[in-house]
């Protein structure tokens, strides 16, 4: 399946095509049971032509397996929800439990996750802030087995229908975005930026979106810790931009007549 809008962009990456099924598609990546291991890898490989598939048992991280859709994954952190919350925050040095937590952890984690673990990501300002922030996530369990990143070229039309597509923009390209995704629509605020994992902005958000009236696609890789472990896969100024397959189908048909095929986006489309 060819993308208008990728083809105006001259995207770099491919478009990502995410999908819920119950086959796992053959010869797709995927991350060993019960191994640690960050989505994002696996979308840079869709988006530079693999297919990734995750499960269950494979979706890498807690937060990732949130972001996918299998439910609330944190009850499965380290020391159980109550330790992700200082986790995100302040830290677990600072309570009993979170101390011996962190202390049987030490001969089978990484010396960074450890001191996170320990003194804190510092992304919100306190544990009961997380668990504000917990609370309000879309978490949701998808109704097929797998979730599927396949590049959007590989999507057979009429066998295959995306939740989402997921562009890799840099940022001439998300300006684009943005004003193709509220060229044919009422008000100005059809394109979010919610706090979340980077997984979680092309994932459960996207997937919210996809189940309302009016479907907003949503900007991502706003993640700290996304971008890190994205700096040797992908162009470092490079930003996620989610559509729920609804409004993907709306903006690939305004491409024709739209700014895209005006001088100011020619000229900017021009430069090196």
């Amino acid at each position: 399946m060819e993308s208008k809008i990728a083809q105006a962009l001259n995207l770099k990456y491919y478009p990502v095509a995410v999908l819920w099924t119950d086959e796992k598609p053959a010869k797709a990546k995927s991350f060993k049971e019960g191994k640690w291991g960050c989505v994002l890898w696996m979308f840079a490989a869709a988006a530079k032509g693999n297919t990734a598939a995750f499960d269950k048992s494979t979706y890498g991280c807690w937060g990732g397996g949130v972001g996918l859709g299998f439910g609330n994954q944190y009850l499965n952190f380290p020391g159980g929800i109550e330790c992700f919350y200082s986790f995100l925050s302040s830290g677990n040095d600072n309570w009993e439990k979170g101390r011996d937590i962190a202390e049987k952890l030490e001969s089978v984690v990484s010396e960074d996750f450890l001191g996170e673990f320990r003194h804190g990501e510092g992304y919100i300002r306190t544990p009961e802030l997380v668990k504000q922030f917990v609370d309000t996530m879309p978490i949701m369990e998808v109704p097929q087995k797998y979730v599927v990143f396949k590049p959007l070229p590989d999507v057979e039309p009429g066998m295959e229908q995306p939740e989402v597509v997921v562009f890799l923009a840099d940022p001439d390209q998300l300006s684009a975005l943005v004003v193709l995704a509220n060229y044919a629509r009422e008000g100005n605020e059809n394109v979010i930026i919610p706090f979340a994992a980077g997984c979680q902005q092309i994932g459960i958000f996207a997937y919210r979106e996809a189940r309302s009236d009016t479907p907003r696609a949503v900007i991502g890789l706003t993640d700290l810790s996304a971008r890190k472990n994205l700096k040797k896969q992908i162009d470092r100024n490079m930003f996620s931009f989610a559509v729920p397959w609804r409004m993907f189908r709306e903006m690939e048909d305004n491409v024709e007549g739209s700014f895209l095929e005006k001088e100011t986006w020619r000229s900017l489309a021009r430069e090196p």
